[in-house]
């Protein structure tokens, strides 16, 4: 029996305009790999779309992505040609993905001195698959009704609808497919172009494209780039957070980031905040509307099934419950599962205050802040040993609910699982600048607020202090954070990316913040693309292990934004140089993740085959290396 397996990604071509995203292969046809589809929202709308020529096979020859959302393909038609070795006729295909449509025209450019004649056909297999379902390699095509006319049809399942249109073809029904024939003469030196449009709707979509243009302009950002990479870089960066702009329907004028495709074009808390905050250097904007989002949807009552607490913000939004395959995984459409975003929430509202946002925009979210502020100090700790942690009370979420959210993420340094609760270092961190951010908000802002400034920056001093004495660990590798503590409070002792967290939140001291960042510049952490997520020296290192070895953009992208702050400006630009080197690598579009094998080995970084891309957090770490580089003086 063929065990199923997730769709791998890294030679498959994306173009999008979330919620809206098409994944084909080279040649620009859908239908050979698991992951190739037209998909809107969490379903796959086409599972396979090809072109054919009548008289000639079309034989492809390269294709050129142009920013997040064209894609243009270049063939032959070798059967319709001469006898001479100089190709004289061509094809060119050209996609274009905006938000519930997709276009393409197709046009045959000859320089033969007598006209052509052929007819060129479309082929669309339509299954309104659950995309949980392609992620687990179970793709299932729903029943679904088709209706065709001269130039048109539409094929309906539920509430999803898809719609074609072909002018000049003649449609028709081939099956559960659907098949439009253009009848092409293409004068002697001259072209001719046919085109076709799919337009998607779904009912049942919890976000929307937003109406309002990105408030930047790619080119104008990246022109201010001292080095031609990282101009490059930030050019295809900005273009891509651009097209993962999303709004919830009942607020469209508020944006934020979707987490990235072809997974997570939804809500995501932590990678939302996120890439908001490494984003306010252009915009700032954006991080005032993701937490209006994330706010309106802060948690109320004490829910198990959904992980919700009163105060906490959330995890993730879906239209539907996500079921993982194989792991006993059911998350409800709006889940809670996440220790750290409560806290992000707060030093994002931070970050955006200092940043300029407006000050009534502030005050309209201090009742939030409270909320979060209660959560941290009160509902964050779920076993009273002052810190915060988590552990997954049904058995059906996740089990590990940090930013490594694999469910062998946390281990030690002989590789055995840590058992939970689990109290992760850089949840510390975070929550300690939270706590001593809201403080300063709410005496700068509501002085009579229900909680007193003096009492939360008391709470985070007993924080640091505890902090200090509980996760330092000694071992082989050297002196540093554990990356967490575990059921019985012991420090989890491998050496991980996520003391990189630490730098710049104020839990610990300067020379604790040069030793760090030095370590995470060694050998066994610093893969010469980036930071790895775990060291060599681990037993559980595997330079394709999802948290357990490979390197994050984002996250070697925090580990350089705290370094930034933490006055560490040397640092900060050499790490930034690993970075430049892998984003070259992957053609300045760099993906979620990518392997941890070193760059002495290896002239260009591994990707990891199941890598989302684009994603929005590692998009976003293309502006704090260009906070990075403008702050080095030598660069």
């Amino acid at each position: 029996m063929t065990v199923p397996l997730q769709p791998l990604l890294n030679a498959a071509v994306v173009a999008l305009r979330a919620p809206t995203q098409v994944w084909s292969g080279a040649e620009g046809d859908l239908g050979a790999g698991g992951i190739h589809g037209v998909y809107h929202g969490d379903v796959r709308h086409v599972q396979a779309l090809t072109l054919t020529c009548a008289d000639s096979a079309v034989e492809w020859i390269s294709h050129a992505v142009d920013g997040p959302s064209r894609v243009l393909f270049g063939g032959l038609l070798r059967g319709l040609d001469d006898r001479w070795p100089d190709p004289k006729v061509r094809l060119r295909r050209e996609r274009l993905v905006a938000a519930g449509r997709v276009e393409e025209s197709w046009t045959i450019s000859s320089h033969l001195p007598e006209p052509v004649s052929t007819s060129l056909a479309l082929r669309i297999r339509p299954d309104f698959a659950s995309l949980h379902e392609v992620k687990a390699g179970l793709p299932v095509a729903r029943p679904l009704h088709i209706e065709t006319t001269d130039a048109a049809a539409s094929a309906v399942s539920d509430v999803q609808r898809l719609t074609l249109h072909a002018p000049g073809a003649e449609v028709t029904r081939d099956g559960d497919e659907l098949v439009a024939t253009w009848a092409v003469r293409v004068e002697p030196r001259s072209e001719t172009t046919v085109r076709f449009s799919l337009s998607m709707d779904d009912d049942a979509l919890v976000v929307r494209a937003p109406a309002r243009a990105a408030p930047w302009d790619a080119a104008d950002v990246a022109g201010t780039a001292s080095d031609p990479r990282l101009s490059r870089w930030l050019e295809a960066a900005l273009g891509d957070l651009d097209a993962l702009r999303l709004v919830l329907p009942d607020h469209p004028d508020d944006d934020f980031f979707a987490a990235g495709a072809p997974w997570f074009l939804t809500l995501f808390g932590r990678d939302s905040l996120w890439a908001a905050r490494l984003m306010i250097p252009v915009d700032a904007g954006i991080a005032a509307s993701t937490l209006r989002v994330l706010a309106r949807l802060q948690g109320a009552v004490d829910d198990p099934a959904t992980a919700q607490e009163p105060g906490k913000i959330l995890h993730e939004l879906r239209a539907t419950s996500l079921e993982i395959p194989g792991e006993g995984v059911v998350l409800p459409p709006q889940y809670y599962g996440s220790v750290d975003s409560t806290p992000l929430w707060v030093c994002l509202l931070a970050d955006a205050w200092r940043a300029g946002m407006p000050e009534v925009e502030v005050r309209a979210l201090l009742p939030a802040l409270v909320g979060a502020l209660r959560w941290i100090l009160e509902e964050g700790d779920t076993d009273g040993d002052g810190f915060l942690d988590y552990i997954d009370r049904t058995g059906r979420g996740l089990a590990n609910q940090g930013w490594k959210d694999s469910g062998d993420s946390i281990q030690w340094r002989d590789g055995a699982l840590a058992e939970g609760p689990i109290a992760l270092c850089e949840v510390q961190a975070y929550a300690y600048e939270a706590v001593l951010a809201g403080a300063d908000l709410l005496e700068a802002l509501a002085p009579d607020a229900e909680l007193d400034p003096t009492h939360l920056r008391a709470w985070a001093a007993t924080l640091r202090a505890r902090f200090a004495e509980a996760f330092w660990v000694e071992t082989p590798e050297g002196r540093y954070p554990a990356i967490a503590l575990d059921r019985h409070k012991r420090p989890v002792d491998s050496l991980t990316s996520n003391i990189g967290h630490l730098l710049g939140t104020g839990i610990l001291d300067p020379a604790d913040q040069s030793h760090i960042a030095t370590l995470l510049r060694g050998p066994s952490m610093a893969s010469g693309y980036g930071i790895r997520t775990m060291s060599t020296g681990a037993a559980g290192y595997w330079p394709l292990s999802y948290h357990g070895g490979s390197v994050w953009m984002h996250d070697t992208a925090i580990a350089v934004h705290g370094m930034l702050r933490a006055g560490l400006t040397d640092a900060a630009a050499s790490v930034v140089g690993g970075m430049l080197d892998a984003a070259e690598g992957f053609g300045f579009r760099v993906p979620e993740l990518h392997s941890g094998d070193p760059a002495t080995g290896t002239p260009a970084p591994t990707p990891y085959p199941a890598a989302c891309r684009p994603q929005a957090w590692s998009a976003a770490a293309a502006v704090t290396a260009l906070q990075a580089l403008r702050a080095d003086p030598a660069s």
